[in-house]
């Protein structure tokens, strides 16, 4: 298979989609607890969902750091020209890190992984919640400065990096906040006379909001980033990397469509639950089209990986 031109970049694209998921993922998790579930549940529905929260972050955290410990082997593999035995040298590695702008912002990235791993294992703290979002926020937006976004020069690439970074923020929120709703509506369902039915419309309503946010954040700087990097409808229509970014944006728009189901149509019958009396039909159609929205998400992270390692439309005008 040549991966749409992506030659022998196989595993350098599956670790970059990996990692993009589970950074997505990890941050996801910590905007919706912050913004959705502490002003929505009681004292003992928070600890049955902190609980929860906690696994899916450890977990996206884990996953982040092991795709990009291979993902930083992967670069200095190709930058040195070295197999990739050859490259796993400190010296290798020290090169890449010191003296190259991805290396770079992985260190800071190290940094940044440090802090969230303290700020989860000591979260009984108040400000390590904050410090936790506000380190996974800078975690998913550093990432920008190592595609494309990073290699645009002038006042151009500083557009190209706000527009990128936004993106990023905006993606996670969306996709990594739907696995916490799924996870939420799962503790109201098995905890029924803890977590009353009515909370799966109040957490549902409030996401919405996010969700509108992060969807119009994603259409501006989606634009932003097309028209710098694909230029025009013939650089759209006849390169791989438009062609996949095609792809993309069908992908994008299923699952835009499943969420105006889920807001237009779906939380508006929850509403009609009182107490724990649990409307099973549209309890169950939220939680299945936010499964599809998160698959469709994580579809959408396997191109953006693929889109990485191509050079973009407009370097072909």
């Amino acid at each position: 298979m040549d991966w749409f031109g992506a030659g022998g970049n196989g595993p350098l694209i599956a670790t970059r989609a990996i990692h993009f998921a589970a950074t997505a993922v990890m941050t996801g998790s910590l905007v919706f607890r912050t913004v959705v579930a502490k002003p929505a549940l009681g004292s003992e529905e928070a600890r049955l969902f902190r609980s929860q929260t906690l696994r899916v972050a450890w977990t996206g955290l884990t996953i982040t750091i092991a795709s990009g410990a291979i993902w930083l082997l992967l670069e200095a593999t190709s930058m040195s020209g070295l197999p990739l035995g050859e490259a796993m040298t400190s010296a290798v590695l020290s090169t890449v890190l010191n003296q190259t702008q991805f290396g770079q912002v992985f260190e800071i990235r190290i940094v940044l992984t440090a802090i969230l791993v303290a700020c989860l294992t000591f979260g009984r703290y108040p400000l390590a919640d904050w410090l936790a979002l506000a380190a996974a926020l800078g975690l998913t937006a550093a990432i920008a400065w190592t595609g494309h976004a990073g290699s645009t020069l002038g006042e151009l690439g500083n557009l190209h990096l706000a527009a990128d970074a936004l993106h990023l923020l905006a993606a996670a929120a969306w996709t990594g906040g739907l696995v916490s709703l799924v996870l939420l509506l799962a503790v109201v369902r098995r905890h029924q006379a803890v977590a009353p039915a009515s909370l799966a419309w109040d957490a549902a309503r409030r996401f919405s909001r996010v969700g509108i946010i992060s969807v119009a954040t994603l259409l501006v700087t989606g634009t932003v980033n097309a028209w710098i990097l694909v230029g025009s409808f013939h650089g759209l229509a006849d390169t791989d990397y438009g062609r996949l970014l095609m792809l993309k944006m069908v992908a994008f728009g299923i699952m835009l469509a499943f969420a105006a189901v889920n807001r237009f149509w779906v939380t508006p019958r929850l509403a009609a639950s009182s107490g724990n009396d649990l409307p099973i039909a549209a309890f169950r159609q939220l939680t299945r089209n936010s499964v599809i929205e998160i698959a469709l998400g994580f579809a959408v992270f396997a191109i953006v990986g693929l889109l990485g390692t191509l050079h973009p439309a407009s370097h072909f005008l």
